[in-house]
């Protein structure tokens, strides 16, 4: 799958980092995977704030998802101090997230392997490059030092902060999580599929927290194989619409007209897979199988789905 290179980068939280140590009582959440949540969060904000390498970007970003559902859906109240830490994260991951969005659409037309268009394809890979540099230019004024050392000033203040005694079960929340995929009324859309994408990411990480057990491991490997598929499709749904806003619709280029028919089975094996996931088998079956137009039939809200993404 095209950037599984860049997206295996993802799944390298291993379940064991939450494991309790022998002989501790069980418990909801184990309180040293929390802790090094933070830990690890620090470190890839000194990192981004000094380079902004591929992997720098993916990093924190995942990072700093796993600490927002630590805290959003793991934690019963957030202090007002914690909501300020979200939020200051979440203004850096928002611009972090353009600088992603450009890595995997590059990874993703680096690896289609077609003689059609050349020129057209140099064109669209030269004008993602100027893209990716304009948006990491602005990453560095978000995240400047003094911001970067303000964030993890208050990282080290929540992680001291933070209990784990009266948390909420991990599985508990991502099935909870789960749950929120409510049935279409009708053929599922691009928008329906992001939608999905999103929320079993966000279960994925909630159960990781979760002390290690063979039916967590076994939950978890299920969420982290759909988050690749769904996000594999992602990767090149994305491509294909800023290929189009470039270089024309599939009349006009051949190149998005490939796309477009890649796309296509990427989408198919996404609502397969979603069909087929023993993970959602005890929830609403979100998809039903094979019933979706073909994408790209009506313009998809990319503004909304980028802010949702972010």
């Amino acid at each position: 799958m095209v950037s599984e290179g860049v997206r295996n980068h993802d799944v390298v939280c291993n379940h064991n980092f939450c494991s309790p140590g022998n002989g501790s009582p069980p418990m909801a959440l184990a309180p040293e995977c929390c802790q090094r949540v933070f830990r690890k969060l620090e470190r890839e904000v000194e990192k981004l704030s000094a380079q902004q390498r591929e992997d720098t970007v993916h990093s924190f970003r995942t990072s700093t998802r796993r600490l927002q559902i630590l805290l959003e859906e793991l934690i019963p109240e957030r202090t007002r101090k914690q909501k300020k830490l979200l939020q200051m994260l979440r203004g850096v991951r928002k611009q972090a997230g353009k600088v992603r969005d450009l890595d995997v659409q590059l990874a993703a037309l680096r690896s289609l392997k077609i003689s059609l268009e050349p020129r057209r394809k140099t064109q669209l890979l030269q004008g993602l490059i100027s893209l990716r540099a304009t948006h990491e230019k602005k990453l560095r004024k978000t995240l400047t030092k003094q911001v970067a050392r303000e964030i993890c000033k208050r990282l080290k203040r929540t992680s001291k902060e933070v209990t784990v005694k009266a948390s909420r079960d991990p599985l508990t929340a991502a099935r909870e999580i789960l749950s929120r995929l409510a049935p279409p009324n009708g053929p599922v859309t691009e928008d329906a599929l992001h939608r999905c994408r999103i929320l079993v990411k966000r279960a994925r990480y909630a159960a990781e927290f979760a002390p290690e057990s063979p039916a967590a491991t076994e939950f978890i490997t299920q969420l982290k194989r759909l988050q690749d598929i769904l996000g594999n499709w992602h990767d090149w749904e994305t491509l294909t619409h800023t290929a189009a806003e470039r270089l024309g619709d599939i009349n006009h280029s051949s190149l998005v007209a490939v796309l477009h028919n890649v796309t296509g089975g990427k989408f198919r094996q996404a609502l397969a897979a979603i069909a087929a996931s023993p993970a959602l088998q005890a929830g609403p079956k979100p998809v039903p199988a094979l019933a979706a137009r073909k994408p790209g039939a009506k313009k998809a809200t990319r503004a909304a789905r980028t802010e949702s993404a972010a």
